[in-house]
C-alpha cells in the first residue's frame, strides 16, 4: 500500500472518530428547549 493511501485512511479515520464524538456529545447534552412559534413560547426539558 502506498504512503498516499495509508495517509487517506489514516485521515478517514480520524474524521470518523471525530463525527462520532460529537454526536455523542450532542446526544448526552441535557438542557431547556425554547421555542417561540405561532402559539406563544414553548419550553421543554429534558
Amino acid at each position: 500500500m502506498s504512503r498516499n493511501v495509508l495517509y487517506l485512511v489514516i485521515g478517514l479515520l480520524a474524521v470518523g472518530v471525530l463525527v462520532v464524538g460529537y454526536l455523542y456529545y450532542q446526544e448526552s447534552q441535557s438542557g431547556i428547549d425554547i421555542e417561540i412559534g405561532e402559539h406563544g413560547v414553548t419550553i421543554d426539558g429534558n
